[in-house]
């Protein structure tokens, strides 16, 4: 009983780690930037846009840039800022 326990209680402090936040932020951003995509360093390379990130008191622009996948036919979800209780929340880009 008391290894069931143990485990319950570690796998609960594990679900718990890898909860993520999500801040709310009340004033939108701003449009994006338009970026100049420059020539892809090589073949494999997928342009992953900017974005604004939000700090502090106001937001600050993330520059694209040019990533390798990291698997063959991955694509790049970019990230987004999406309305949400009263503000925007940040929902962070991956790889699909």
């Amino acid at each position: 009983m008391k290894k069931v326990m143990l485990a319950s209680a570690f796998g609960l402090l594990l679900a718990l780690g890898t909860a993520q936040a999500q801040v709310v932020v009340r004033v939108g951003p701003p449009p994006p930037r338009r970026e100049v995509v420059v020539v892809t360093p090589g073949p494999r390379y997928v342009w992953v846009p900017g974005y604004y990130r939000y700090h502090g008191n106001g937001y600050v622009w993330v520059s694209g840039r040019y990533a390798v996948p990291p698997h063959h036919y991955t694509v790049w979800v970019p990230g987004r800022w999406v309305p949400r209780q009263g503000g925007y929340v940040w929902i962070k880009g991956y790889w699909r």
